[in-house]
């Protein structure tokens, strides 16, 4: 069921309109149903393995509560953390081995029978794993006390609106608002819908529509040289940001409508003066994770600077993997931790002990952006080839300046209508992340008179329904991680 189709349209307005019917103390038990019928409309066996980690999960955290010896808290947590690891492996790494073996079967090297097993990783499975190992964590180090409602938990696991892409909840954030007894609140009922509307512009109007140009030339990267490549990057990091950014706004809006407040995943990432400060902005309850449970854990900055430096590439090689085991992520990852190795010692927190304030200069914002465009090669194309091919040509023939935009019109093969379209709705997005800045933007308009922000309403509404991608809803990029 996705997001950005009718049935989710169906489902979401009967669950909303239920759950204000359903008596106040029994709505959690109505969340958590219609949690797991969300779940399994996608396939019915994901709902156990949604059980089974819920449950693992729910008696190891009360295993620890209950222990004070320190080895067998540790036991209690090995026990919870790693079949869950180790399942995520399997489905991380068992397709690309199996298409291995079979390549090497098709090659003649191995006298066997090609392979026919299919393991194909569960929607959200790395969402609801994450935020349950978060949680057994946080249990162990002793900052939360486990929950012995297991409704509660299994609700707190299995929310519906984040878990298929997140955010990743922390338990002493969102397992006080399940327990609350809520009652209808208008304004934030509308908050989430605004919400909603802002995130399904950001995915049908920009993302889906520049999928189609970035997903022509990127499948066929050998068909294509030069510019086109430098302006379908560019394009293609407006399209995950959108399409991943607008996911976060759906989501975080339809939990408004069950008066549960998420916390923000996104906050203007692109407007960032260091890949460091891009980390802080960027899908936020993941980057936080990474750095609670993994950087944290191996020393962070509390070690000698060579240390340090390792710990920062292991955090982001692990990063990468969790995209996928894919040679394209792990060194999407290793660049990502390479780059942030080098801004400190460009720009060090500390000299001689003395903190350093640093002052941003306008310049600083362009080299972040161009970086990280160069490094959203690596994770879009389809193999590490295709990415060498397309940074080994991305100036190809720009001694011709005429000839080199000539070509990638021509690439493109795109009418100027659409074009101004495209730098229409980025520039509407560019507007808005730079406004929230400074101030919620969604609050700004909701504060005006009447007409002026009725006006913005239905004008919203009106470019999603005329200039979204007609067609089959297109699956949210995350979903497939």
């Amino acid at each position: 069921m996705l997001f950005n189709s009718i049935t989710f349209a169906a489902f979401l307005l009967a669950a909303f309109i239920l759950y204000h019917i359903v008596p106040v103390r029994f709505r959690w038990v109505f969340l958590l149903a219609a949690s797991y019928a969300f779940y399994m409309n996608l396939h019915a066996a994901y709902g156990l393995l949604l059980l089974f980690t819920t449950v693992l999960t729910y008696l190891m955290a009360l295993a620890l509560d209950r222990t004070p010896d320190k080895a067998k808290k540790r036991l209690c947590l090995l026990g919870g953390v790693w079949p869950l690891v180790g399942i995520l492996l399997v489905f991380k790494l068992g397709m690309p081995v199996i298409d291995r073996l079979n390549a090497l079967i098709d090659a003649g090297r191995l006298s066997l029978q090609p392979l026919t097993l299919k393991i194909l990783l569960p929607a959200g499975v790395s969402f609801y794993f994450f935020q349950s190992l978060g949680y057994l964590i946080d249990v162990y180090k002793g900052k939360i006390h486990a929950e012995r409602h297991f409704g509660y938990y299994a609700l707190f696991v299995s929310f519906f609106p984040q878990l298929l892409a997140g955010p990743i909840g922390r338990a002493d954030a969102l397992l006080p608002q399940l327990k609350k007894e809520r009652r209808f609140d208008y304004r934030s009922v509308t908050y989430g819908l605004k919400l909603m509307a802002w995130g399904y512009f950001k995915k049908l109007v920009i993302a889906d529509v520049f999928a189609v140009t970035v997903n022509k030339v990127y499948d066929n990267a050998h068909s294509y040289v030069g510019l086109v490549f430098i302006i379908v990057t560019v394009m293609f990091a407006v399209e995950i940001y959108c399409d991943f950014s607008g996911y976060s706004d759906i989501a975080i809006g339809c939990a408004r409508l069950f008066g549960i407040e998420l916390a923000a995943n996104f906050k203007s990432p692109y407007l960032s003066f260091s890949i460091k400060e891009f980390w802080s902005r960027w899908h936020i309850s993941l980057s936080t994770w990474f750095r609670d449970y993994v950087y944290i854990p191996l020393g962070g900055n509390r070690v000698p600077k060579w240390r340090n430096c390792l710990n920062l590439l292991l955090t982001f090689l692990v990063s990468g993997f969790w995209h996928g085991s894919s040679l394209t992520y792990i060194l999407w990852g290793a660049i990502h931790g390479l780059l942030q190795i080098a801004e400190n010692f460009i720009y060090p927190k500390k000299k001689r002990g003395v903190p350093v304030i640093r002052k941003k200069h306008w310049w600083q914002l362009p080299l972040t952006f161009i970086l990280l465009c160069f490094t959203w090669i690596f994770f879009r194309a389809d193999t590490i080839q295709d990415a060498f091919w397309i940074i080994s040509r991305l100036f190809w023939d720009i001694g011709r300046p005429v000839n080199y935009l000539k070509t990638a019109v021509i690439c493109l093969d795109m009418p100027y209508v659409s074009m101004f379209g495209m730098l229409l709705s980025a520039a509407v997005l560019f507007l808005y992340d730079l406004i929230s800045l400074k101030q919620d933007v969604i609050g700004l308009v909701s504060r005006q008179r009447g007409i002026a922000r009725w006006s913005v309403y239905v004008l919203l509404l009106v470019v999603i329904a005329l200039f979204s991608y007609k067609g089959i809803a297109t699956e949210f990029i995350y979903f497939q991680f």
